[in-house]
């Protein structure tokens, strides 16, 4: 499987934490960002004329909005990179970037986060995050910034030698910047086609295939690295399926008895998205179930305990969750959610009886505002061990891995 390198997505970026007069207020209304030498080393400096002037702006962009109460937004435009003094010569350079108006840059607000993403054909991303979020934290773990933008513009260079290769936690977050990272070989494509034809297969089958592709992964050795691969292969299985089911679909087109069948093609889209977002919790919950299953844990899966709500495991049982006599102390709870955002506090109400929930995700990266209030609702956030490494210094002393948690639960068990 080829993962491919951040580099072979990136050239550059530049980063800082937007000030009043870089944003669209009452206060500023100019649509610039001071240059510096530092974005120049990313956007050049042949470029002489202020797009005030009528000039074509230089770049092809997408403004992209992350993070916060606002959905994820995404337009494309342009940027313009001038030098404000090319007019008079007597003057030193003043090099401006200068943007459009338009959904993203006009939900900017002072103290934002804005990194500006030179891809391999100079295409620009120009993406905006709140301060404090997890796409924040995020972003600057996967460029390899410092851990705080400041108002001076930082900037990296992108290279096959610092950028490494594309793991699970960065194919994660290219994801949400709308960039597929890689593929699996098609030999593994073509057995399912052979298997099942044009279409899914149940999820636990598929969860089962990708475990069974690969042979050498034991959880018992490692379940922390088990998890992890297993989730990576059957997401770039199902990713690789579903492009060819798209195509078939759309090569035998929307039409309707009048026409082009718009409602028919926005409710496949639609299917597509869903597909993808209930896929995924369940596979992880699958693999989790294999996990606990080598470890001869005593387990439920979606067992009912108070008010009809349903913790995605319960160890030992429900029997023993609903036996008063049985003691707390010996009782634990995980919930399994593949992407947290806020929807982690859905898990403190599923298991009265257990003080201290836990709860397992895959996202990398949690801003450290996310896991303060984790610790001061007694929820123990557990994360597969290799994206340990996305999150800070002070967080990584906090976190459980999977092996952790297992042994919290033998401990329990015994």
């Amino acid at each position: 499987m080829r993962r491919g390198y951040l580099s072979d997505h990136f050239a550059a970026v530049a980063a800082k934490r937007l000030a009043l007069v870089d944003t669209i207020t009452a206060q500023s209304n100019q649509h610039e960002v001071t240059g510096s030498k530092v974005l120049r080393r990313i956007l050049g400096d042949d470029t002489r004329s202020s797009p005030r002037g009528g000039e074509d702006n230089r770049f092809h962009a997408t403004y992209i909005w992350l993070g916060g109460e606002q959905e994820a937004l995404s337009e494309e435009g342009r940027l313009s990179w001038y030098d404000s003094r090319a007019n008079d010569p007597r003057r030193s350079a003043e090099w401006r970037l200068y943007y459009q108006s338009n959904p993203v840059t006009e939900l900017m607000q002072p103290g934002d986060s804005m990194f500006v993403a030179r891809r391999p054909d100079s295409h620009i991303l120009f993406i905006v995050t709140p301060d404090g979020t997890d796409i924040q934290s995020q972003l600057v773990w996967l460029f390899g910034l410092a851990e705080q933008p400041g108002l001076d513009f930082e900037q990296r260079e992108i290279t096959r030698d610092n950028s490494g290769e594309v793991d699970f936690a960065a194919r994660y977050i290219l994801d949400e910047l709308g960039i597929e990272a890689a593929e699996p070989e098609a030999d593994m494509l073509d057995g399912l086609i052979e298997r099942f034809g044009l279409k899914f297969p149940k999820t636990r089958i598929f969860s089962e295939l990708a475990r069974s592709s690969l042979p050498d992964v034991s959880s018992l050795d490692d379940p922390d690295h088990a998890l992890l691969a297993w989730m990576e292969r059957e997401e770039l299985m199902f990713r690789r399926l579903e492009r060819r089911i798209v195509a078939e679909r759309i090569a035998n087109g929307f039409a309707g008895p009048e026409g082009a069948d718009v409602e028919g093609f926005l409710k496949f889209s639609l299917s597509v998205q869903n597909t993808r977002k209930s896929r995924v919790g369940l596979a992880l919950e699958n693999h989790l179930e294999a996990v606990f299953t080598a470890y001869d844990l005593r387990y439920a899966r979606g067992a009912e305990t108070e008010n009809k709500n349903k913790p995605d495991f319960l160890f030992p049982g429900q029997q023993e969750y609903l036996n008063p006599d049985f003691p707390a102390a010996r009782l634990t709870m995980l919930g399994s959610k593949s992407t947290l955002k806020d929807r982690w506090r859905q898990v403190l109400s599923e298991a009265e009886r257990i003080a201290v929930k836990h709860l397992l995700t895959l996202s990398p990266g949690l801003s450290e505002n996310q896991t303060t209030e984790m610790q001061a609702k007694s929820l123990q956030l557990v994360v597969p061990e290799r994206l340990h490494q996305t999150y800070r210094p002070a967080q990584q002393d906090w976190l459980m891995n999977v092996r952790g948690f297992l042994g919290l639960v033998q401990g329990r068990q015994c």
